[in-house]
């Protein structure tokens, strides 16, 4: 397992790329949506990892990464001159917004030194995408975008979504994961046909483990009466090429 420290947050970060043969590939980042992880997309990265080395990570309070009130361990990143009080102020002015996320992006791939790459995100991922790549074009040379959030502002709508997913964040008990055909209940919802059991296990473990602050605020700050004005003026300025679609498994 590998760690590195984004913006003073261990994130959890692996390869998918097929046995060095000499041949230079280009990177894909894979981005996954809310109270996910990397494994979301293990099965997709191996089927691509002919074409491209392909990095997955979990984003900062989701599967295997820290949340931001975690105190940085030793890991792989550049040196970092700050103190650490220092060190700790900046985490704790960690926001949840999704931009602030876009900026994490940015960070690990500074950190891994990587200049260009192709990114694959779904869901509060590909809005993440987004607006890094409005941020840093440059950086990006294609992506595809999978059930990007655009939502029409409703009130009472967006209160209630809120107020039940409130409940929903709040109310994971780690039990829940040993009744019998509950990760079949939790995936239903989502799936067109069934996929591995190994596969929902991981889904319905990534909810129960994701840091209680990061689930509960990214529900605010990812459906929002903000984020529904703000996405489709960030999809219409897109210049990077980029495919839209709505995966269904």
């Amino acid at each position: 397992m590998a760690y590195i420290s984004v913006r003073g947050v261990e994130h959890y970060y692996e390869w998918i790329r097929k046995p060095d043969s000499g041949e230079v590939k280009p990177v894909m980042v894979f981005i996954h949506g809310w109270a996910g992880s990397a494994r979301y997309w293990e099965s997709t990265a191996k089927l691509l990892s002919e074409q491209f080395d392909c990095l997955l990570y979990d984003m900062r309070g989701f599967g295997r990464s820290h949340g931001k009130s975690s105190l940085p361990k030793d890991s792989v990143a550049v040196a970092d001159a700050r103190s650490p009080q220092e060190k700790s102020q900046a985490i704790a002015e960690l926001t949840y917004e999704m931009e602030e996320y876009a900026e994490d992006l940015a960070e690990l791939l500074d950190a891994l030194q990587l200049q260009r790459v192709y990114l694959n995100a779904h869901s509060m991922g590909a809005s993440i995408a987004t607006l890094f790549l409005n941020r840093y074009p440059a950086r990006v040379e294609r992506a595809i975008l999978t059930c990007s959030g655009i939502f029409e502002y409703d009130e009472k709508a967006f209160a209630a979504f809120h107020k039940f997913g409130g409940y929903v964040v709040k109310f994971r008990p780690r039990w829940l994961e040993k009744i019998p055909f509950v990760d079949q209940m939790f995936m239903a919802r989502f799936l067109y046909r069934p996929i591995p059991a190994a596969e929902r296990r991981s889904f319905l473990q990534d909810f129960l483990v994701a840091d209680y602050e990061a689930a509960s605020n990214t529900i605010f700050t990812s459906v929002s009466k903000a984020a529904a004005e703000l996405m489709p003026q960030e999809f219409a300025k897109l210049t990077v090429p980029t495919l839209p679609s709505c995966r269904r498994v």
